[in-house]
């Protein structure tokens, strides 16, 4: 991950890419300090209008794009200094302070990658995720890695339940993060080498799961709710049945998977001159407890000029090269799911990919040429 003085530098080069007017979006906001979560996982629709931190109206930011977010999670309990290129940096929240003077800054990444651009210029879509944790620079510095988990959203009490741990990259890969130390109302459980730590609560109610690892940045807001069969919690319906009848065993957890296909367009398809698809259309199987969302990711090389599409805006933004470097978007929960896009596809080398992710939070992560993800290209 890139590393800047003062949460500077990096901003400062990606602000050059002027940012699309964005729209009130809802998205969720986590700060992270040295010691302890300073603003838990928090839910916030942005708004138009402007945001002045340092009393002057020359440095005003547009509030429908990340500062307003962040502004909106703490309460205003925020501040840094601005530099013009950039606008402001983080530097204070809720009175924990990182700057150059420490060798520190606040980093923000936005849905699981660094931040390519400042808090100002920063746009939001509906559903992503910021995070900004304490990091460092210079000699000696180690950096710590964001940990990600996945966990059900229900839970039997006493029956295990496993919950994934990966380790985030910066770029949107990630790695299993294996001696993680995962809890949940009082319960604790070890990762290992596959990421996963089988958790048993005892009691019930709703509890958050969190993460932790030494020299990686804590996963935090996760829930689980704990019942007790059908208890009429979490979702269950308590049974008419004599007090004396035994409850029904608790299912066993879904661990499996769904398997996402791209069936609209082959693998390594040339598509000729104007003939590009405009429709994309795919498969998710094996999944009989129900999905929970469907995304896909499209991205664009023309002779050394890439971009990824944007659902939210229904058009191709600029981006770094390489699949990795393009953004998801949601587009239902329906397994047999399709997409129009506003127009054919131009000239281009093209990567597809679809991902699903059921209602256990089983994820189709693993790329598949041919089947959930396809490149193609157009003349």
């Amino acid at each position: 991950m890139n590393k800047l003085v003062g949460g500077v530098a990096t901003a400062l080069l990606a602000s050059a890419v002027l940012a699309a007017p964005a729209g009130a979006a809802t998205v969720t906001v986590r700060v992270e300090g040295t010691s302890t979560t300073l603003v838990p996982l928090t839910r916030v629709t942005t708004a138009t209008g402007q945001i002045v931190k340092d009393g002057n109206p020359a440095h005003a930011c547009n509030a429908e794009h990340a500062i307003g977010a962040l502004e909106l999670a703490t309460g205003g309990d925020w501040s840094g200094p601005w530099f013009n290129g950039l606008g402001y940096s983080v530097e204070t929240v809720r009175g924990e302070t990182h700057n150059a003077g420490t060798n520190e800054f606040y980093a923000f990444w936005i849905d699981g990658k660094a931040a390519q651009q400042g808090v100002c210029d920063q746009t939001l879509a509906d559903g992503d995720e910021l995070l900004f944790y304490p990091d460092c620079f210079g000699g000696g510095c180690t950096s710590p890695s964001p940990l990600d988990l996945t966990a059900p959203a229900t839970a039997q009490r006493g029956a295990p339940f496993d919950v994934r741990v990966v380790t985030l990259d910066g770029n949107g890969g990630s790695a299993p993060a294996q001696g993680a130390t995962v809890t949940a109302g009082g319960a604790t459980a070890t990762t290992g080498a596959d990421g996963v730590a089988a958790l048993s609560v005892p009691t019930t109610g709703t509890f958050e799961v969190r993460a932790t690892k030494a020299g990686a940045v804590r996963a935090t807001g996760d829930q689980v709710c704990v019942h007790d069969g059908d208890d009429g919690t979490c979702g269950t319906t308590r049974p008419e049945t004599p007090a004396s009848e035994p409850a029904p065993a608790a299912p066993a957890p879904d661990r499996t998977s769904p398997v996402a296909k791209i069936t609209a367009i082959p693998e390594a398809h040339v598509f000729a001159h104007g003939k590009g698809p405009r429709v994309l259309r795919g498969t998710v199987g094996g999944e009989p407890g129900g999905l929970l969302m469907v995304k896909l990711r499209l991205t664009r090389n023309d002779g050394g000029r890439c971009s990824s599409f944007s659902g939210k805006l229904e058009r191709f933004r600029p981006a770094r090269c390489g699949a990795t470097h393009g953004r998801w978007f949601a587009i239902g929960s329906s397994a047999d799911w399709s997409y129009l896009l506003p127009t054919r596809l131009p000239r281009g080398r093209y990567v597809l990919d679809v991902n699903a992710i059921d209602k256990a939070y089983n994820r189709d992560d693993a790329r598949r040429r041919g089947g959930n993800r396809v490149v193609f290209v157009v003349r």
